[in-house]
């Protein structure tokens, strides 16, 4: 239950109190020690004017500083930081202690850091920056004493409005402690004298959650929610400590019958739904939330997920179009589109249009580079099949990508382009160039093997998916290959039927092995072993090269009936398939 879904997030919390907007709610995690000066800040307020001492800086300071940062700037830390710290404590000004802290931070030294950010709390007591860093690493030290009494007093000293918002902080900061039990004392403690609040209860409900204590868990949702009957955070917090799905769904559609416009819990319950594949119920509630809510993002992006489940893709087309032009009238929002474009240009491929799913690629920006090139690629392709193979390669040869991995992709696309337009000479010498930049690639060496038997070359087929089988001993693609190969030329058929074994075991439910573990079967005589893969594997994927093998199988046990339905089933999803041609052919039959 406990991994079942997520219910209540800080985001939600804190948008629940009303009392600050969604940038300070993102941003109220405790700090972390970072590579290059200390993190921002865990709350955005306004910063107190800063109440610094009246120093001369006097020329033997100046030079202090200036070598301090020199030598810093040179890689050195030590020396530099117990300048800073000296100088801190010398002119009791809060800003070189922080500088210190900072350096500290950059050098990765966590106990000097903490010392630094004590030593700039004691110069800054009112400084909330300073209070800050000090919680986040006080809780990921483990000095939970040193933090506790700050928390007391952060709570006592918070305008009962903002009070809310500091106690969902102090549990952040708490999520990071080390002692989970030590730091769930320490929020009973200082949570004690805000019985009456919701939000203490909602705390102390997810931490004794956390720690599987279930009994206490419930104890303090039920409180929470005789607190406030009508709080959404409170029937989910209830919801996810019930113990069960079956008790959580109870509990949320009771919720919603007396509440029905609790947003919250309906999108909850609806995860909940689609985790149990109730999918129709839970395509429902996305309906009943995109009532109100028309262009919701969330929403219309689900209702596109539910539609791929449901292999309704004219209803996965129109929420995932309705979800990119929606995230279009929101340019400030920061989630990528990617995906869904990705999806949109699948369908509209699907359905043969090549324009609306070039169209829909061209959308995909550079956020994520591995989408991007993916998009940039089937761009490519989808060019080509559009008649324009030279200009499909030009658009290969205009991606420069910096991963090694990623540029063979693009030259094992230029070569399928090649391929499929005929051109298998063209294909291998674009691999074979790629071979040799990329020698130790094995998808590159591959694409290479199948070429070079294309044009006959089966001794370099061989070499290369022996190659492969070193460089990825598990990729069991190239031991079916080789083996196929072996057995469709008749050839050390015992070693064929080795490597194709070999194959299996590591795929077992893969049906192009399967086919290729009956054509060898075929290939030894053992004919009644040979339908039984073949009709496996043509059961699990319908794919015209299946179905010629099978049929071939089928008339050689006199079952010409048989092999003439395999071969016109063949011929119906690939006329021009070369292996049904020459099959026919070899044989002596027509269709």
């Amino acid at each position: 239950m406990k991994n079942a879904f997520a219910i209540v997030t800080l985001s939600a919390l804190l948008s629940a109190c009303a009392v600050a907007p969604q940038k300070q709610a993102e941003s109220a995690a405790a700090p972390q020690p970072a590579e290059s000066g200390p993190a921002e800040p865990a709350v955005a307020e306004a910063p107190a004017p800063e109440v610094l001492p009246n120093n001369e800086l006097t020329g033997d300071m100046l030079y202090r500083i200036t070598k301090a940062e020199l030598e810093f700037k040179q890689g050195q830390w030590q020396g530099p930081y117990i300048t800073m710290m000296a100088l801190a404590q010398q002119t009791r000004d809060p800003r070189l202690a922080r500088r210190a802290a900072e350096m500290a931070l950059t050098a990765k030294q966590g106990g000097e850091a903490l010392s630094a950010i004590r030593l700039w709390r004691q110069l800054a007591p009112d400084s909330d920056e300073a209070t800050q860093y000090f919680l986040g690493f006080a809780v990921v030290a483990d000095s939970l004493d040193e933090a506790e009494a700050v928390f007391e007093q952060r709570l006592k000293n918070a305008k009962p409005e903002a009070r809310p918002l500091a106690m969902f902080q102090m549990q952040q900061y708490l999520l990071r402690a080390k002692d989970k039990e030590a730091a769930f004392k320490l929020e009973e403690r200082v949570l004690m004298p805000y019985d009456g609040m919701l939000e203490a209860h909602l705390i102390l409900a997810q931490g004794a959650f956390a720690l599987n204590d279930l009994a206490r868990a419930r104890e303090e949702a039920t409180k929470a929610l005789a607190i406030k009957p009508d709080s959404e955070l409170a029937i989910l917090t209830t919801a996810q400590v019930s113990g069960d799905i079956e008790s959580a769904m109870k509990l949320l559609t009771g919720f919603l019958e007396k509440y029905p416009n609790a947003r919250e819990v309906r999108a909850a319950y609806a995860r909940i739904l689609v985790d149990n594949k109730q999918f129709d119920e839970a395509r429902k509630q996305f309906l009943t939330l995109l009532k109100d809510q028309p262009d919701n993002i969330a929403t219309l992006y689900a209702l596109g997920v539910m539609g791929m489940q449901a292999n309704d893709m004219a209803e996965a087309e129109k929420y995932f179009s309705r979800f990119v032009a929606a995230l279009e009238q929101h340019p400030n929002d920061e989630r990528d589109p990617s995906k869904a474009l990705m999806i949109l240009s699948q369908i509209a491929e699907q359905r043969g249009d090549l324009d609306a799913a070039y169209n829909w690629l061209e959308k995909v920006e550079g956020n994520d580079e591995k989408v991007y090139l993916a998009a940039r690629m089937k761009m490519a392709v989808l060019t080509a099949r559009k008649g324009n193979v030279d200009q499909a390669r030009q658009q290969l040869a205009e991606l420069k990508p910096a991963d090694p991995a990623d540029q063979a992709q693009v030259f094992q696309t230029d070569a399928q382009l090649l391929r499929d337009a005929g051109d298998h000479r063209a294909a291998y010498t674009v691999l074979e160039n790629a071979v040799k930049r990329y020698p130790d690639n094995p998808d590159l060496l591959y694409d290479f093997a199948l070429v070079a038997e294309k044009l006959g070359q089966v001794e370099l087929m061989e070499k290369a998916l022996r190659q492969v089988m070193i460089a990825a001993p598990d990729n069991q693609h190239a031991y079916n290959a080789l083996g196929y190969s072996l057995a469709e030329r008749n050839e050390r058929l015992p070693e064929a039927l080795s490597l194709i074994d070999k194959a299996m075991q590591m795929a077992p439910g893969d049906p192009f092995i399967m086919d290729s573990m009956g054509w060898v079967q075929f290939r030894m005589g053992n004919l009644n072993e040979a339908e039984g893969f073949l009709r496996r594997a043509y059961a699990l994927r319908s794919d015209p090269e299946i179905a010629v093998h099978l049929g071939e199988v089928l008339f050689a046990k006199g079952d010409v009936e048989g092999a003439q339905k395999m071969w016109k089933e063949a011929h119906a999803k690939d006329p021009k398939n070369d292996a049904l041609k020459s099959t026919l052919a070899r044989l002596n039959q027509s269709l």
